[in-house]
């Protein structure tokens, strides 16, 4: 078994990486307005677990939807940071990286409240593991925290509170703004699991 975790550099793929410790991670530019921060916070992490990190670059700007994207949410769009069928293209792109290095296991960051979007799902993970499954490779999907809150992880893992500050959570900037769904959750985060933001600033 060799595993590899798909790490955006949030805090749910921040939180898993610390408590997991998969044998590589994968970070993936696709056109994403963060892009360069959460590549940033990931690097951090896979250094210090002493990790090797793939970044994976591709431009699907125009295909994106909502504050992700920079663009108006799609019409279908559960919150205004869907962008469409991203779990299923994310997992993709990084099986297609992940398979030349004998990965078998590839894990998401997926977290109870992403149950909000169709591919947050424990039906979702499920069928997309199905599918690569049963092609070449036989890679297996899993979403280890997919039962816990952002909070219950971050207590399991045991991540230090300065390690898990550099995580990027914005869906909007590279710059956190401060407003938007991923801003508010990253301080709803520290406060409930009683990290003092302001000490470590």
């Amino acid at each position: 078994m060799k595993t590899g975790l798909l790490l955006s550099g949030g805090m749910d793929s921040v939180a898993l990486a610390w408590w997991k410790r998969p044998d590589m991670a994968f970070t993936l530019n696709y056109g994403q307005l963060a892009a360069q921060a959460e590549i940033d916070a990931a690097k951090i992490i896979c250094q210090e677990l002493k990790i090797p990190h793939q970044v994976i670059e591709i431009d699907c700007r125009q295909l994106g939807s909502g504050d992700m994207a920079g663009c108006k949410p799609d019409h279908l769009a559960p919150a205004s940071d869907w962008w469409p069928y991203r779990n299923q293209m994310l997992v993709t792109l990084a099986a297609m990286k992940a398979i030349s290095f004998g990965i078998t296991h590839l894990w998401l960051g997926t977290v109870k409240s992403d149950g909000l979007h169709k591919d947050g799902t424990p039906e979702f993970m499920s069928a997309i593991s199905h599918l690569l499954s049963m092609q070449e490779g036989g890679i297996v999907v899993e979403a280890p925290a997919i039962e816990l809150t952002t909070s219950e992880l971050v207590r399991r893992s045991g991540i230090p509170a300065n390690l898990l500050a550099w995580a990027h959570s914005c869906h909007k900037s590279h710059i956190a703004c401060g407003h938007c769904r991923g801003c508010n959750k990253y301080m709803e985060v520290f406060q409930e699991v009683g990290y003092d933001l302001d000490r470590l600033g």
